[in-house]
């Protein structure tokens, strides 16, 4: 069967069974804190191009798209018999790129120009999502490190309203906004305030000036929807963006980058792990489509699944566990 295929096939199957797996996780006892703000599982097979390998260490961010990102490389490169230990929610770029290059991680799954910008500091986005990816290479071979293959999906920050709101001041872009100065309360993490691709860039590109407020990425269409902000910095990917209430306002100048995500991975691991264990990981990511991601990014914040399980029901959906 096609990838292209068994990948809409998760996605159909996701849809049947979201009701039911919330309903068994309600009467369940068992572990369920995969998805917890700070976590580990390790796991070895008896077989396969893993077995004997040295085990290595997983890392993903704090929200739920890098927790399920996490799960499924960590899931495939199991099945394949490598000795895994998946630690969830280790921080923003900036923490969790200190932890790998201390060797607290042996990999984790990266926005290509989140990287640019939180890590090698580039002031300005490339012109292409093929450019990011160059540029990110490129960056981390100097380091010790290097970038597998892309996914398809691409994630990107983007600035949510709610339609009433934007319909009240004619909101249709970013650029929109300069007109209300201050007046406008704009969400985002804390790290939105500083970065390239956040408020000093709109400022930059937009003339945007709001009054920032800090918000937790989980709370951030809480705060959207009870008024504690009027625009708020989402991801593009978010499930949430599925049920229509939102009105994302444009970016014609690209401030927000290209955000394709590919593992980046100490070079040393690759060489002691050997060529299945790259392989499996670009197994995993050409499956991730932007229908693929954004319905397993609802089936965890929305439907309160744990990451690990909608994870699992990828990989067996496409062969992969």
């Amino acid at each position: 069967m096609p990838s292209s295929t068994r990948t809409k096939s998760f996605v159909t199957a996701l849809l049947v069974a979201s009701f039911a797996i919330v309903l068994a996780a309600c009467g369940s006892s068992s572990k369920s804190s995969s998805s917890s703000s700070s976590s580990s599982s390790t796991s070895s097979a008896s077989s396969g191009p893993g077995a004997g390998k040295p085990p290595v260490t997983i890392g993903d961010k704090n929200f739920a798209e890098e927790n399920i990102l996490g799960a499924l490389y960590a899931g495939a490169l199991r099945a394949k018999g490598f000795t895994v230990t998946l630690k969830d929610n280790v921080g923003s770029t900036e923490i969790i790129y200190k932890a790998l290059t201390a060797g607290q991680l042996d990999m984790y799954p990266e926005y290509t120009g989140v990287l640019l910008s939180a890590v090698a500091h580039k002031e300005t986005q490339p012109a292409s999502a093929k450019a990011a990816a160059e540029e990110a290479k490129t960056f981390l071979e100097k380091e010790g490190l290097t970038l597998l293959e892309l996914t398809p999906f691409y994630d990107s920050n983007v600035l949510a309203t709610l339609p009433k709101y934007a319909n009240e001041h004619k909101l249709a872009s970013i650029g929109d906004l300069k007109p209300l100065g201050k007046g406008v309360k704009l969400g985002g993490p804390p790290e939105f305030a500083t970065r390239t691709e956040g408020l000093p860039g709109i400022k930059k590109e937009y003339g945007v000036d709001p009054t920032f407020v800090p918000i937790a990425i989980e709370l951030s269409y809480r705060a959207l929807e009870s008024g504690q902000v009027n625009v708020q910095n989402v991801f593009s990917t978010d499930g949430q963006l599925l049920s229509g209430k939102f009105k994302l306002l444009a970016d014609p100048k690209h401030v927000f980058g290209f955000q394709n995500v590919a593992p980046v991975v100490r070079k040393s691991v690759l060489n002691a792990e050997g060529p299945a264990f790259a392989e499996t990981l670009n197994k995993v990511s050409a499956l991730l489509t932007t229908p693929a991601i954004q319905q397993m990014n609802k089936a965890v914040s929305e439907l309160k699944q744990p990451a690990a399980t909608v994870a699992e029901q990828f990989l067996k959906a496409n062969g992969l566990s």
